[in-house]
């Protein structure tokens, strides 16, 4: 998927977030977004999902040559965040058949596969609320990477995983995100340092208010 942002700026209430973003993002590239905590990362990431509307400017979506509207752009992508919980009431294989009622899954992997890539497959039947932090971010990046989408949207992706499972992502990364735009939002190298590519948030920032 292309990406264009012409003058993307958000603002909250008298405070610029990050103001006057123009850049083409290139299908399939990798991106990190970078800044100290409480920047705007996350804000900027919303920006590009749809769930926030940008104050000024535009974000345009291409996906092979042709514009894809805002109202389908969901369709498109997927996203793990810290602030973007499951429906934990659902077991496992409830919750991976009911994400893949929206999404279609990469034609290569069965849910069982699925399962077993995630080290989840003996807790099929368990409901998510029962899962570990870990086990839940497990989920949150395998539903994301198993999907067959052209935009995927990872903030903080190794909250919760420990060395072993940090380990797993970067392998997730390596083996299912060749043919996708990936942006990582993140103060963290160890989640980024594999993509070419970086947006200091802060380099967007206006010193004074309005």
């Amino acid at each position: 998927m292309k990406i264009k942002l012409e003058k993307a700026s958000k603002r909250f209430q008298f405070d610029w977030i990050f103001k006057d973003i123009s850049l083409e993002i290139a299908p399939f590239s990798h991106w990190a977004i970078t800044g100290s905590n409480g920047s705007g990362k996350s804000t900027f990431l919303k920006c590009l999902s749809g769930l926030q509307p940008l104050t000024e400017g535009k974000i345009t979506y291409f996906f092979e040559e042709k514009e894809v509207s805002d109202a389908d752009i969901f369709r498109h992508l997927v996203m793990s965040a810290p602030y973007m919980e499951l429906p934990e009431e659902f077991s496992l294989l409830e919750l991976i058949n009911f994400h893949f009622n929206f999404k279609s899954p990469k034609e290569s992997l069965s849910i069982e596969d699925m399962m077993d890539i995630m080290y989840l497959k003996e807790h099929r039947n368990k409901p998510v609320f029962q899962f570990s932090s870990g086990m839940k971010q497990r989920l949150k990046l395998g539903l994301c990477f198993f999907s067959k989408v052209n935009l995927i949207l990872l903030d903080e992706p190794t909250s919760n995983l420990d060395k072993k499972g940090i380990d797993w992502y970067l392998h997730l990364v390596k083996e299912f995100s060749k043919d996708k735009t990936l942006f990582v939002c993140s103060n963290d190298p160890k989640e980024y340092d594999f993509c070419p590519n970086q947006i200091h948030i802060e380099d967007f920032k206006l010193k004074n208010r309005l």
